[in-house]
C-alpha cells in the first residue's frame, strides 16, 4: 500500500531525529511525495544532513527546502578566516587536484571555481569545505574538463547500471553526445536515482549528466 502524506511526513521526521548530525527543530510537510523542509539550522553542514536524511526515506519523490542557516555567535568567522581555512582544507584533501581551484567568500557564503577532470574531484572539493566553521552555504561552480570520450561510453554506463545493486537498469535509458549524458526512465527511490547519476559520472569523457529520471514508488503490499 502507498504511504499517506501523514505517514511520509512521520517517516521523514523520524529519520531526521534518528540521524544525530541532522536532528533539530525542523518543519516537515508532505504532499503527494513532495517533502517541504523549513526552519533554522546552525550550520551549512547541519542543513546538508537534514536534506540527506529526507532523501533516504522511501516514498520521497522530491524535496523543496526552505532551511535558513543562522550561525551561533561562537561560530561566526570573518570572510578572510573562512577563505584561509577553505584553501587549507582543499590542499589537505588528496582527491582535490592542486592549483586548479579558486575560492571566493562573501558574508560566509563560499563559491568554488575552476576545473577538474572528474566529478568525484568536484564533489571532494565541496565536501572539504562544507563543514568548516562559519560557512553559511556553498556554491559549487567547478566545471569538468572536456576530454576525448570513449566511443563505448554509453555501453560502459549501461554495464555499470546493471552491476549496481541499487539500480534496476531495465527501466533506465542512456543517451550520450559530446560528453553529455541524459538519463531517462523511472527509478524506485531517491537513492536509486543518485546511484544512477554516480554510474554515469564515472564513465570517461563525461562532462555533464542530465538526470530526467522520475521516481515511481512501488505499491507496498497491505
Amino acid at each position: 500500500m502507498k504511504k499517506t502524506d501523514l505517514e511520509l511526513q512521520r517517516d521523514v521526521i523520524n529519520e531526521i531525529h534518528w540521524d544525530p548530525s541532522a536532528d533539530g527543530e525542523i518543519g516537515v510537510a508532505a504532499k503527494d511525495g513532495v517533502i517541504t523542509l523549513s526552519g533554522t539550522v546552525n550550520s551549512h553542514a547541519h542543513k546538508f544532513s537534514v536534506i540527506r536524511a529526507a532523501e533516504r526515506v522511501f516514498g520521497v519523490k522530491a524535496i523543496a527546502e526552505d532551511l535558513v542557516v543562522k550561525l551561533p555567535t561562537s561560530a561566526l568567522r570573518s570572510d578572510t578566516d573562512i577563505a584561509h581555512a577553505a584553501v587549507a582544507a582543499l590542499k589537505w584533501n588528496v582527491q582535490v587536484p592542486p592549483d586548479r581551484l579558486m575560492v571566493r567568500v562573501d558574508d560566509g557564503w563560499l563559491v568554488l571555481e575552476g576545473s577538474v577532470d572528474w566529478e568525484y574531484q568536484r564533489k571532494a572539493a565541496d565536501e572539504s569545505i562544507r563543514s568548516l566553521t562559519g560557512v553559511k552555504g556553498v556554491t559549487n561552480s567547478i566545471t569538468i574538463t572536456q576530454r576525448p570520450a570513449a566511443g563505448d561510453v554509453r555501453r560502459r554506463i549501461e554495464e555499470a547500471l546493471k552491476r549496481s545493486a541499487e539500480v534496476d537498469a531495465r527501466h533506465v535509458s542512456v543517451e550520450t553526445r559530446d560528453g553529455r549524458v541524459v538519463l531517462r526512465g523511472t527509478v524506485r527511490s531517491w537513492t536509486e536515482r543518485k546511484d544512477a547519476e554516480r554510474a554515469a559520472w564515472s564513465a570517461p569523457g563525461v562532462t555533464a549528466v542530465e538526470d530526467q529520471l522520475a521516481i515511481s514508488v512501488p505499491v507496498l503490499p497491505a
